[in-house]
């Protein structure tokens, strides 16, 4: 299982394999056609309660990984669909977020390759 991570607005290749929008709100200013993503996965971001408290705020970073990953938990479909997705090739969660390192695609991605080794 390899999965991978991309901003929406990179552009697509064939490595990416199965993309996923991970994000609850789509990314702004983009059209389906450029964004070329397979499925939108609302349900596995983090709640808008979440989201709107974390706000991309490095320093609440260890409590956002703490919180998100607790939600996570509690979608066992959204969770097993993208394992699925990534058995059969490489998965690309996309995310809209400017920082790289602090979003919801880091922590998803973490989490489904812990699950991956159970």
């Amino acid at each position: 299982m390899k999965i991978l991570l991309k901003r929406a607005y990179e552009p697509s290749s064939e490595a990416d394999g199965t993309r996923i929008l991970v994000d609850r709100l789509w990314p702004r200013g983009l059209t389906k056609q450029r964004l070329a993503a397979d499925l939108w996965l609302k349900d596995i971001a983090p709640s808008t309660e979440l989201r709107k408290w974390f706000n991309h705020d490095p320093e609440k970073w260890p409590e956002f990984v703490k919180r998100y990953s607790a939600e996570l938990k509690h979608n066992p479909e959204g969770i097993s669909q993208l394992v699925e997705a990534a058995k059969a090739e490489n998965l690309t969660l996309i995310y809209g977020a400017k920082d790289e390192e602090h979003n919801e695609a880091v922590v998803l991605k973490k989490y489904l390759e812990k699950q991956e080794k159970r």
